[in-house]
């Protein structure tokens, strides 16, 4: 049985080049980074060198680079920053958008137990956040924007240039979550006029447990974590050198393919995403051309998403129903609901995103077994009877 692994938004497989390039930080360059001698300075030059790769693709001086153990820490790292920033000279606004990751929202919530307050800009049925309701909430007390660059369970890009724009004329710090876009989409903090900005390694062929944090020159970062100088006093604790340096490696790789891959891999979700929307009272969540290339979110109206999943799973299928975060919970989807759809169609929903490893055998694996498990939950479901008889109305038409 061919094995398709389409869940590449939760995490991607560790490539070629990223591993061999971490391995000789495990055995021969073991050196603690902060140690004089040349064994750790061979590790200290490593992180140096990393860090220069990782500013030349975001397009930012080397300083503007603090490396974490992923998106949820930068994450918070840079809200809470800006909260406590803004707190100083009396501004405790801060704006957001109802269908962030949670990394973002929860750090919004713990916020608000502090005094915050916090405005969620509504996200409507296409994915998007409004520009001009954007600008519109913005307030004399507004400390920070933050909005996500690419959303994890639709796919979405937003506007980031023109948000970041109206950011800096109004002199709100701007901040986004590129986790889900770097490696996959070009980004230029400068020309897009952004503050603040999460990466995470394993979105991009890099390793677990690394991420960086670009914060612009002159904006003061405050600590999550002290204890010793490392990352310019921003960030205690010996630097996962192995992990950094394969997280540099591997969005070098990804960045000097973009346009290559993000052709490729549209092209699978396209054929998948065509092949798909034929099955009925189905729907795409989000806007295909308007996204990442490999993402494809959609709903089956009269089944359960995580029924789907289980059976996907028996034909070798490896895809999920939304974020990995929160797929241990029997909820819906905060991100569906925020389109607007009702929660007994959020349940129902399928996310499969694709990279450049996957191939047209395993998309055409996919468009054969997807539509069979559906037609195989519906003659089981009371619900789709319900809806077949005339007794419930169809949602998803």
């Amino acid at each position: 049985m061919i094995n398709v692994y389409a869940d590449n938004a939760a995490t991607t497989k560790v490539s070629n080049t990223a591993f061999n390039a971490m391995l000789p930080y495990f055995k021969e360059l073991y050196g603690n980074p902060s140690s004089l001698y040349t064994l750790g300075q061979k590790s200290q030059e490593a992180i140096f060198s990393a860090r220069e790769t990782v500013a030349e693709y975001l397009n930012c001086d080397i300083k503007e680079i603090t490396f974490t153990s992923g998106g949820s820490e930068a994450d918070n790292q840079a809200i809470i920053s800006a909260a406590y920033l803004g707190a100083k000279s009396g501004k405790k606004h801060i704006i957001s958008s109802a269908f962030e990751h949670h990394a973002v929202l929860h750090t919004l919530e713990k916020l608000k137990k502090e005094g915050f307050e916090v405005t969620l800009l509504p996200v409507h049925s296409d994915g998007f956040v409004s520009v001009e309701e954007l600008k519109d909430a913005i307030r004399e007390d507004t400390a920070l924007v933050t909005i996500m660059f690419a959303n994890n369970e639709i796919g979405t890009v937003q506007p980031i240039a023109e948000i970041g724009k109206i950011c800096r004329e109004k002199g709100v710090i701007f901040h986004t979550d590129a986790v889900q876009a770097a490696g996959h989409i070009k980004i230029d903090v400068k020309a897009q006029n952004i503050d603040m900005l999460s990466i995470s390694s394993h979105k991009f062929h890099g390793p677990k447990g690394a991420g960086a944090l670009y914060v612009r020159k002159g904006i003061p970062i405050l600590n999550l974590i002290e204890g010793g100088a490392q990352e310019r006093g921003k960030r205690a604790g010996t630097e996962n050198v192995p992990a950094i340096v394969g997280m540099a490696a591997a969005l070098k790789e990804s960045c000097e393919s973009l346009d290559k891959n993000f052709n490729y891999v549209k092209s699978l979700r396209n054929m998948i995403a065509g092949e798909l929307s034929k099955i009925p009272h189905s729907k795409i969540n989000g806007d295909l051309e308007r996204g990442l290339a490999g993402t494809l979110n959609m709903c089956f109206e009269g089944i359960e998403g995580e029924s789907l999943l289980l059976l996907l799973d028996d034909r070798g299928i490896s895809a999920s129903s939304g974020s990995a975060c929160t797929s241990g919970s029997l909820d819906p989807s905060h991100v569906l609901l925020a389109l607007g759809l009702p929660h007994e169609v959020a349940h129902g929903s399928l996310r499969i995103s694709l990279d450049e490893y996957n191939t047209k055998e395993e998309a055409e694996h996919i468009i054969k077994n997807v539509p069979e498990v559906v037609e195989y939950l519906r003659s089981m479901s009371p619900i789709w009877k319900d809806l077949q008889e005339g007794k419930r109305n169809y949602v998803v038409q």
